[in-house]
């Protein structure tokens, strides 16, 4: 692996070719992997992208990519739920990317942009095995406020929905910095 003080992290817009469908593959290659998801998760995922693809509004939605040495690791989007309500959705970070803090970094990012464009709160659907995301939105403030059993993608999940209350001041960091752009 090397030194990892040389890796060059970047975090950007999503919107160069090939984006999209690397969000898709990623998605259904790693989750397969990783904890034995079948194809409808990828088909789950192909849906959210090519809605977003189709028909988003830039004021109000975004994706970002993380590029570790120019290569795509990670990802996540944000999308309209309702006119005061975004959604953090297909949070990915991948395995060999793991360690460099880049998914506290994407959910960061979505958050900063949900704030931006003026939503009230911020929600997302996960399952129980993504412990990993799960702590990443915990320590950002996300409240689990729902659970569910169901079977999806070949398993038994339980499915959880977490909300953040946007409006909210997060941490210090956050309110040093409101209070610098009074």
């Amino acid at each position: 692996m090397g030194d990892r003080s040389m890796e060059t992290l970047a975090i950007r817009r999503l919107g160069r070719p090939g984006d999209l469908g690397w969000v898709v593959m990623a998605h259904g290659e790693i989750y397969a992997a990783e904890f034995g998801w079948n194809a409808d998760f990828e088909a789950l995922v192909a849906r959210i992208v090519a809605d977003y693809a189709s028909d988003n509004d830039v004021a109000r939605e975004a994706a970002w990519i993380a590029e570790l040495d120019g290569r795509r690791v990670g990802c996540v989007f944000c999308v309209a739920a309702d006119q005061t309500t975004a959604q953090l959705r297909i949070l990915l970070v991948d395995p060999t990317a793991r360690g460099h803090r880049l998914g506290a970094r994407l959910v960061d990012e979505c958050i900063a942009f949900a704030r931006r464009a003026r939503y009230e709160r911020m929600k997302l659907w996960t399952n129980h095995p993504l412990v990993a995301a799960s702590h990443i939105y915990r320590s950002r403030g996300f409240r689990l406020v729902e659970e569910e059993a169901h079977h999806s993608f070949g398993m038994d999940l339980i499915g959880q929905v977490y909300a953040l209350d946007l409006r909210a001041t997060v941490s210090t960091a956050d309110s040093t910095t409101a209070e610098r752009a009074r």
